[in-house]
């Protein structure tokens, strides 16, 4: 199982996400890196890694693309990168504890293409509510799941 690693799409993942990510490394001996194109504080850890990009257009997303092995988990809220994991052999979960998965990330991606649009044409979509307490339990399970799943393979 500690073949697998886990990939942070670092500069939007919200801090709870990434201390539930630090326990987790801790915790089951997995090799988490943060990929993010700014300086993150990380706690000392042999399991914690940390990847600093340049700044630009997807350069952190291609970054773990090009690092994902099949297999490994990527934690993003970005879906393009989602599919891509996903077309690449990796698993992928939101820090809202979704787990994207074949069947819904085209639709997801057409979603998120619709609303890019509305936006290009003056409509104001809004953003995703703030993350809350219940978001993070739901990605706590999620990912709790997930690495029991994976434990049993």
């Amino acid at each position: 199982m500690n073949s697998m690693q886990i990939w942070i799409d670092a500069d939007a993942c919200p801090k709870a996400i990434k201390d539930i990510l630090f326990r987790v490394a801790e915790r089951t001996a997995i090799t988490i890196t943060l990929v993010a194109n700014h300086w993150l504080p990380t706690p000392p850890s042999r399991y914690i890694k940390f990847l600093l990009v340049k700044s630009g257009f997807d350069v952190a997303d291609n970054a773990i693309i090009n690092n994902l092995n099949n297999g490994d988990l990527v934690i993003t809220g970005d879906i393009p990168l989602a599919y891509e994991v996903l077309e690449k052999g990796g698993h992928a979960i939101n820090p809202r504890g979704e787990l994207y998965n074949r069947e819904t990330i085209k639709e997801r991606l057409n979603m998120r293409d619709f609303m890019d649009t509305l936006r290009a044409s003056g409509i104001d979509t809004g953003g995703p509510a703030a993350l809350n307490q219940r978001d993070i339990q739901t990605f706590a399970n999620q990912l709790d799941k997930f690495l029991a799943h994976q434990h049993k393979k």
